[in-house]
């Protein structure tokens, strides 16, 4: 026995000192591929099993419930305040199966190609397109973090805080785990915010709300007002806007490849992505239900801003669903911050050849850390201007993303059906149908909502 810990530890001890000679973003990267291997070595007991399936996880969950921030929450509550409980419920479920589609075809590229999304489009389609691609990004996500501002600046002022605080801290947080915290442990604290966005389950059932007509609404689907008004499209689009988005497909690609997953490791992030989408559906139906229940019919509920709806919460279930709300969107917005900043550095590392991981020494790759950074930072001093519109930049923001989507999911589609790049991985013609159905919806719903902007009287 002694002989055998013997050569363990020289063992050990020889990997480590190779390990020395190597970048410090693979060396870290390798560590922790050793550790999935030596997981999947042992005897599969149900504690090994769990061990492997917590190494495992982690772009999926983290890419849906960031996919729920505090834009998403603000738009489920003007949904719910709008429409009520009936509406919106199966929607959602629509829009978290397309969710699924869209990312799984992410996990592939990622894991074969060990490539991020930013790189195979510079590299496969050229500077025109690449730029294209990446001006977008950075363009939707800088507005995207100012909703994510918005929501912190708003739940902190239900505890009494400036908004001069909460900002700023806010920010200073995410560049301080994306700058000085490698990969493995800045995933284990974003998930750790991220199961946080679990709260809005509780307040639903505080909310008591009339449970046979949340029932009801996956058989019927009535649309008081029509299908067709202005701001039925808007909210439709918004939805969409907040569960499907340009950034998504950059950062999980690029999460597969920082984490070092393997085309092996294909079926773990499937379901590591199906977890993060039953999450993320069942937080948005939450919120759905909580502003139905206490805001819809109220007079002018379809414009209440986001203090208007937690001042509707604290009048009709009171202080302890008021206060589980606003650490709800507080953690929405911080989750979201963290997950928006780190696309931006990767697509931008990508597109510049520039060391792309969160293994890398600062010191090394300011260059990779910093454009993620300003964009924050921007962001966040934004929001501390007076006078900015809220509860219309928040909808904008949405509606943007609805907007980027096709040509984005055009991109991935024409990588995932590029043979030399995905062999057998290549997409089937079931997964391109699906993918195109998705694409001419989002064109379907951006043409109508151009129509009802433009030309309402033709609706």
């Amino acid at each position: 026995m002694a002989v055998q810990t013997q050569d363990k530890v020289a063992a050990l001890s020889g990997r480590e000192s190779k390990f020395a000679d190597l970048p410090a973003s693979l060396r870290e990267r390798l560590r922790d591929r050793l550790h999935v291997a030596e997981l999947r070595r042992r005897p599969r007991t149900l504690s090994t099993r769990l061990l492997l399936t917590l190494a495992l996880v982690g772009p999926g969950i983290l890419v849906m419930l960031g996919d729920n921030d505090a834009g998403g929450v603000i738009t489920y509550a003007q949904t719910g305040a709008t429409y009520g409980i009936g509406v919106f419920l199966p929607l959602t479920l629509l829009l978290g199966v397309m969710a699924y589609v869209v990312q799984e075809m992410t996990i592939r590229l990622g894991a074969v190609t060990r490539r991020g999304h930013g790189e195979l489009i510079w590299k496969r389609y050229g500077t025109f397109w690449g730029a294209f691609s990446l001006i977008d990004l950075v363009a939707a996500n800088v507005l995207t973090l100012m909703t994510e501002f918005i929501g912190i600046r708003v739940a902190g002022a239900v505890f009494g805080l400036s908004p001069f605080f909460t900002v700023p801290a806010a920010v200073a947080f995410v560049a301080f785990i994306l700058v000085f915290l490698r990969y493995w442990t800045w995933e284990r604290i974003a998930l750790f915010i991220a199961v946080l966005n679990m709260v809005f389950l509780p307040i639903a059932f505080l909310s008591h709300p009339e449970w046979a007509a949340v029932g009801r609404a996956f058989g019927t689907w009535h649309v008081s007002g029509g299908m067709l008004s202005a701001s039925f499209l808007v909210l439709v689009s918004a939805n969409i806007g907040t569960t499907i988005a340009p950034w998504q497909l950059f950062f999980q690609q690029s999460s597969v490849v920082d984490k070092g997953l393997l085309p092996q490791d294909i079926p773990a992030g499937r379901r590591d992505l199906a977890l993060g989408v039953t999450a993320m559906v069942l937080v948005a139906w939450a919120i759905i239900i909580i502003a139905g229940q206490t805001m819809h019919g109220l007079p002018g509920a379809q414009n209440f801003q986001i203090e208007q709806i937690l001042a509707s919460i604290h009048a009709s279930v009171g202080d302890t669903a008021t206060t589980f709300f606003a650490l709800g969107l507080m953690e929405a917005g911080l989750i979201a911050a963290i997950v928006i900043t780190t696309s931006t550095c990767w697509a931008i590392g990508e597109a510049f050849d520039l060391p792309r991981s969160l293994n890398e020494d600062p010191r090394k790759a300011l260059g990779f850390y910093l454009p993620g950074i300003l964009g924050t930072v921007l962001a966040g001093v934004v929001v501390l201007l007076p006078g900015v519109p809220l509860g219309f930049l928040n909808l904008l923001v949405q509606v943007v993303a609805t907007i980027f989507m096709p040509a984005a999911m055009l991109f991935l589609l024409m990588l995932l059906n590029d043979r030399e790049l995905m062999g057998e991985h290549v997409n089937s013609a079931g997964r391109n149908a699906l993918a195109l159905g998705i694409m001419a919806f989002l064109i379907l719903c951006n043409a109508m909502f151009g129509v009802a902007t433009l030309f309402p009287h033709l609706l």
